[in-house]
């Protein structure tokens, strides 16, 4: 008779793999509550609050799945989605914002989020929705998946892109937006954490790169284009 092996496996094994999740976010406390909810569900393999963090921190982690504030001081997801896409294109992206503006929704998945879903998710639904951009599935909050559709509809036969808009850099559209929405120069200036100095620079150079001459045409502009 054939001797039975007595070797038990370990119940650990049997589970499947945690994916390892990276935290980009300028607030910490924020980044320590999306740590300590999904603790349970995956594993923190690290987190940054800059753009230049970021970079360095997921090229030295390589997580499975990168969580990605949308607007922060130095530039935001886009940036950091910008520098790793071509240098790390196993690294999938979840932008975790708390803005439902449209542009920020096109903005990321062109630059190649797999999804994008708003601070308002629960737990549960976050960690769902990380294993399933880690399976290479597109991931969206409900009302922000219109957004993607209509982009695609209004030109089925080409990709999601507006090549005047994508000539702005990530600071000049956040400051075109909140012009649009109606804000003084001091306004965005604190709203950005910018001088009134620097806002002024940013307006004149989305000007001259739209070939506008004053801050009503842009406020169309944007308009035009659900920016606001």
């Amino acid at each position: 008779m054939a001797e039975q092996s007595t070797e038990r496996l370990d119940p650990a094994d049997a589970r499947p793999e945690r994916l390892r999740v990276f935290l980009v976010d300028d607030h910490a406390m924020f980044r320590a509550g999306v740590r300590a909810e999904l603790g349970a569900h995956v594993e923190v393999v690290g987190e940054a609050s800059t753009v230049a963090e970021a970079v360095t921190r997921i090229a030295a982690v390589g997580p499975d799945v990168v969580l990605l504030d949308v607007h922060m001081p130095d530039g935001g997801g886009r940036a950091v989605l910008e520098a790793m896409r071509r240098t790390h294109p196993q690294v999938k992206f979840l932008a975790l914002s708390v803005s439902d503006a449209a542009e920020d929704v096109i903005g990321l998945i062109r630059a190649g989020a797999r999804g994008y879903v708003t601070k308002t998710i629960s737990p549960d639904e976050l960690a769902a929705a990380i294993r399933r951009v880690a399976d290479g599935d597109a991931v969206f909050s409900p009302r922000l998946a219109g957004f993607v559709l209509d982009a695609f509809a209004a030109r089925p036969d080409a990709p999601v892109a507006d090549p005047e808009l994508d000539q702005l850099t990530n600071r000049e559209r956040e400051v075109l937006r909140l012009l649009a929405r109606g804000y003084a120069y001091k306004e965005i200036a604190k709203e950005l954490f910018i001088s009134i100095k620097t806002v002024e620079t940013h307006v004149s150079n989305v000007l001259r790169k739209l070939q506008m001459s004053n801050r009503y045409e842009l406020s169309r502009w944007a308009a035009d284009r659900r920016l606001v």
